[in-house]
């Protein structure tokens, strides 16, 4: 078998009644911590673009968050998956390639509710579209030979969305030839200075998958063999692809790769949150912040590549570029003791001092610590003050990674502060119980009301 039927196969055989607990809670979990980061951007420029064009199909299958407006659900997909990822506050796996897979998440829902798929189908469809993202992750890398990351979702997104509409094993194999052929997105959407389009790529991707899927359903079939061909996308994508289906997750081996996902204390690049955690350590003994010399941070090879290697990361102009900045998010952290959604307003941004501390920095790899990558994201920041006193700070991990996870309590938490000023407290407690009883709810209504702000 390709590929392509390796994972359909998958789709169709993942029995949803033999999830564990623990790999059922822990979907639980990413979908309030994916509501939290879309709370977070209502309002945000994308999000408003990305409803006003779902609001020009009015059809009553898929909802958008925050509104009353129901439209297709691939559009809710993508107005939905936008407000998710707008912030860089969801969820993110690293391996051979880095990526969000919680960016199904807002996809699935949307596939779900148009489909009237009951809340343990959508629990599975999650479970499964995070296992075939985050394995594909581990296959092979795509960041280098300068494609996106999200050119997985279109895979993970296919089987997920085909699983929630009980697509036959054939239609699925159509559905993933389509979405993979006919989408690839490019790495220039996180290179230089930096779009509004950083955040809605993987949103795109879902829409891009959900659009195949329902083509497959009537019947359309796609380009094969679509990984292995001629023209496919081993050969002209990825290169060397280490796939094996017999590692994904199985109720009987219970290595699921959302175990393994990782979660954000801040609104910024996954990369350099230890960078970030070391800066706020510093802060207190600096003093006086004027007194500062130089600041030095050492951080793996993808650290300096994706953070500090375009001239772009060293003056941002945008917020998106600015979350992908390790010098201006550690200036900016050594400033304030802290990174929060603030930090990145166009005034934090054209701050001078935050410039100032910039021309004192200086990033460089170090070989050590790319070699704890990517079982870990370290960093190093040291700082010289002008009397010759030296303070330096290494993080190897922090909290919400796989030794570390964040709890039920956080993510509360991170909803709640997210919420603030959106949605009142009734609603905030609505919407955390709808989630935590998901396995038990056959109809998604009282999780979009609750998160209605008008």
């Amino acid at each position: 078998m390709n590929i392509a039927e390796q994972i359909a196969d998958y789709a169709h055989g993942l029995d949803g009644r033999r999830l564990p607990p623990l790999v059922v809670h822990r979907a639980k979990q990413r979908m309030v911590d994916s509501l939290a980061c879309a709370l977070g951007a209502y309002g945000s420029i994308p999000a408003r673009a990305a409803t006003a064009m779902a609001a020009m199909v009015p059809v009553p299958a898929a909802s958008v968050l925050g509104t009353r407006l129901r439209t297709t659900p691939d559009l809710a997909a993508f107005a939905n998956g936008t407000l998710v990822r707008y912030l860089d506050y969801n969820d993110g796996y690293m391996s051979r390639d880095p990526g969000h897979p919680s960016d199904n998440i807002p996809a699935c829902l949307a596939v779900a509710e148009a489909e009237g798929a009951p809340g343990p189908e959508l629990i599975t469809a999650i479970v499964l579209a995070y296992e075939v993202q985050m394995r594909l992750q581990d296959a092979a890398g795509l960041n280098r030979r300068g494609w996106d990351h999200v050119n997985y979702i279109l895979v993970s997104m296919a089987a997920a969305a085909s699983r929630l509409m009980k697509l036959d094993r054939q239609q699925t194999v159509q559905a993933i030839n389509m979405a993979l052929n006919g989408h690839i997105a490019l790495r220039q959407v996180r290179s230089g200075e930096l779009s509004a389009w950083k955040g809605c790529s993987a949103a795109n991707a879902a829409r891009n998958a959900i659009f195949c899927a329902a083509l497959a359903r009537h019947g359309m079939d796609g380009p094969s063999p679509i990984f292995e061909g001629k023209m496919g996308f081993i050969r002209q994508i990825c290169g060397e692809m280490d796939f094996d289906i017999s590692r994904f997750g199985t109720a009987e081996n219970g290595d699921f790769r959302i175990l393994k996902s990782l979660t954000k204390s801040f609104p910024t690049n996954g990369e350099l949150h230890t960078a970030v955690f070391a800066a706020i350590d510093l802060r207190p003994l600096l003093g006086n912040i004027d007194e500062v010399e130089a600041i030095h941070i050492d951080t793996t090879d993808i650290g300096y590549r994706i953070l500090a290697s375009d001239p772009q990361k060293w003056r941002p102009a945008t917020r998106e570029t600015a979350d992908h900045s390790l010098p201006y998010t550690v200036a900016r952290a050594l400033l304030d003791g802290d990174i929060t959604l603030a930090s990145y307003d166009p005034a934090m941004i054209a701050d001078p001092r935050a410039a100032a501390l910039m021309d004192r920095t200086t990033v460089a790899e170090d070989p050590a610590l790319t070699a704890l990558f990517p079982a870990h994201l370290p960093n190093r920041v040291t700082v010289t003050m002008r009397s010759g006193q030296i303070l330096r700070r290494e993080v190897i991990s922090g909290p919400g990674s796989v030794e570390n996870p964040m709890n039920d309590a956080d993510f509360d938490a991170k909803f709640r502060r997210m919420a603030e000023g959106k949605i009142d407290t009734r609603q905030q407690d609505a919407a955390l119980d709808f989630v935590m009883t998901l396995d038990r709810r056959d109809s998604y209504a009282g999780l979009f009301d609750a998160m209605c702000s008008a």
